[in-house]
């Protein structure tokens, strides 16, 4: 089992140079990755935010071992092409240690409906799965053209290509129990479910992943990516909690880091307690088996 964070860089986060300390500090506490969030405006209120790939930069020049990435990237915002270059960018940067989270992303009425882009689920979906496309024809290095029902491209080759091989890995984010997103995810390098009553439970994940190995037609490894808290009270005892997930197949706990775990409204502007609690709960270390 491995270890993360989940973290959204908003307010005090927002400033490159503190994230990049932030990430160096839970590196050396011995985190196992390290996942910023993608929105470009999250709610009314306008947290400061970052743009997620220039802070991925500086998070892989102020670490060395420690996995980063995205959870998750809403591809439906992204031109695939840009997408492309920059992830090939923080994957070379780090020395191979980029994970890249997709999804359809939310709230859509605020990240995408703010700026007139689709909001439809459907259309985001196929939108999503046509950017899935283009970027593993272009990180190829190979001649890559595409004619979809959103994205067309001449023929082109894109160089260079990742460190990372057959590609940079990517985990398919999803509500729980739509099977789409599990689908999507069978033919990728990992599961991220997103079920907001309460989380998922050791069961609901043993569904999913029959689920998931029931589509996949590649032996290659696969991640099963579980966002969870544990209890305060439980992080010395974290073992209780975790094992039961580690017995059915999970490979990654990434523990949510947000002012939202600490009871935060999620819709009021982003107050300097929630930072020092942020910092708090990273500098224990991540929770033990």
């Amino acid at each position: 089992m491995y270890f993360g964070i989940s973290m959204p860089p908003f307010g005090d986060f927002a400033d490159l140079a503190f994230l990049g300390e932030t990430a160096h500090e839970a590196e050396a506490l011995g985190w196992d990755g390290f996942f910023i969030w993608d929105h470009v405006f999250f709610d009314p209120t306008f947290h400061p935010n970052v743009d997620p790939w220039i802070a991925l930069a500086v998070m892989a020049q102020r670490t060395t071992t420690i996995r980063i990435g995205t959870m998750i990237t809403p591809l439906a915002r992204r031109r695939p092409w840009v997408l492309a270059r920059q992830t090939v960018g923080i994957d070379r940067l780090s020395h191979g240690r980029l994970t890249l989270g997709v999804g359809l992303g939310e709230p859509a009425q605020w990240d995408f409906g703010f700026f007139g882009e689709p909001t439809d689920a459907k259309q985001r979906a196929l939108m999503l799965d046509e950017g899935l496309d283009i970027l593993n024809g272009l990180w190829t290095g190979k001649p890559f053209r595409y004619d979809g029902q959103h994205y067309h491209i001449d023929e082109v080759t894109f160089q260079p290509t990742p460190i990372q091989t057959p590609r940079i890995p990517i985990w398919v984010g999803g509500n729980w129990p739509n099977k789409r997103p599990m689908r999507r995810a069978a033919r990728y390098d990992g599961y991220f479910p997103i079920l907001w009553d309460g989380g998922m439970t050791p069961e609901t994940w043993r569904e999913a992943l029959a689920y998931i190995r029931s589509q996949r037609t590649s032996d290659a490894p696969f991640d099963a990516v579980n966002g969870g808290r544990v209890p305060d009270e439980r992080w010395d005892s974290a073992a209780a909690v975790i094992q039961p997930f580690a017995d059915v197949g999970v490979t990654w706990w990434v523990e949510d880091v947000s002012p939202w775990r600490f009871g935060a409204d999620w819709e009021k502007p982003w107050q300097p307690e929630h930072t020092r609690q942020m910092v708090e709960l990273i500098r224990r270390g991540p929770p033990r088996m």
